[in-house]
């Protein structure tokens, strides 16, 4: 189980750092490959990068280096959350494609959560 639990870690951690970039720190890019970007303020676009970026990097770094290894499992909570909203935002704006993905990564950051508490 540690073993599925790390890879899953390692794949959310690397999609979520590299996602999370792209929003904190290259809007125009963002802006280009993501529609919702468009209709959304910079301010809360970067804001959700950080976020995921954070987040992308609690999921490794804590758990690793054994420094409050707790924050792994709520970094994957809090991820399963802004998961949530952002799957609730795709289908209230009809795009389901994202929607899908963001509850797929929901359900496996809500398997590390579950895994690491």
């Amino acid at each position: 189980m540690n073993i599925a639990l790390w890879i899953v870690q390692g794949l959310l951690a690397f999609i979520f750092i590299l996602a999370g970039s792209m929003k904190a720190f290259q809007y125009e890019r963002a802006e280009a490959a993501l529609p919702w970007v468009k209709d959304t303020s910079k301010g809360l676009v970067t804001f959700i990068g950080v976020s995921e970026l954070l987040g992308g990097l609690a999921l490794i770094i804590a758990y690793a280096m054994g420094i409050l290894p707790i924050l792994t499992p709520i970094a994957a909570v809090a991820l399963a959350i802004v998961m949530l909203f952002a799957a609730l935002f795709h289908v209230k704006r009809k795009e389901y494609q994202g929607a899908g993905v963001n509850v797929i990564l929901l359900a496996l950051a809500l398997f590390v959560a579950i895994g690491r508490f």
